[in-house]
């Protein structure tokens, strides 16, 4: 993990571009993913459980949506200082355009599902929780294999959410009557 200098940096922008530059000019291993939280780059090493449940989560998304709606470990800045997330699944808004730098706008997210990484999990469940609310996500979904559950995140307020549901593995994960308007099976999510 490396870190940014906090003063010379506002929220993003230039210095949020140079700083995923310079993460795409390094030798970062194959294999592994990376993001910028908060002026932190994490690196993390892509395992088996967690692309499992990532297309999983993503064919399901597909039976109901067009391709170019779904997005998977694609940069997406969010409010907040410096945060570049590459999310595993992310659900933009219907006609959603990438903006003038050729990223998507967080103002089109609807819907985004982290499934955790033991060393990053405080960020899902902390800044990135906290950023996606700032946003106002609708809908925050953690995938958590090393609990065995789901936690379903949503009516965003203040930076925060107002209602979390817990739902434990093999149990369906209810969307209907949300943005999403789907029911999200469990029973294949396996646990670490």
């Amino acid at each position: 993990m490396a870190e940014c200098n906090e003063n010379s940096a506002s929220a993003g922008g230039p210095y949020l571009d140079a700083l995923f530059e310079w993460l795409e000019e390094s030798p970062t291993p194959e294999g592994y993913k990376s993001e910028i939280v908060g002026g932190s780059i994490f690196l993390w090493p892509q395992r088996d459980t967690s692309w499992n449940i990532t297309i999983d989560i993503l064919e399901q998304l597909r039976a109901k949506y067009p391709l170019k709606r779904l997005l998977h470990d694609v940069r997406i800045d969010y409010p907040g200082d410096l945060n570049g997330f590459a999310s595993d699944v992310t659900l933009v808004a219907d006609g959603a355009e990438l903006d003038d730098k050729g990223l998507w706008r967080h103002q089109d997210v609807e819907f985004v599902a982290e499934v955790i990484s033991k060393s990053t999990a405080a960020n899902d469940y902390g800044p990135k929780k906290t950023a996606y609310a700032e946003a106002e996500i609708p809908l925050y979904l953690v995938v958590d294999p090393y609990q065995g559950r789901c936690h379903l995140y949503t009516h965003p307020k203040k930076g925060d959410y107002a209602t979390e549901t817990k739902v434990p593995f093999g149990d369906d994960v209810d969307l209907t009557g949300t943005i999403v308007d789907l029911v999200l099976r469990t029973a294949e999510f396996s646990r670490d």
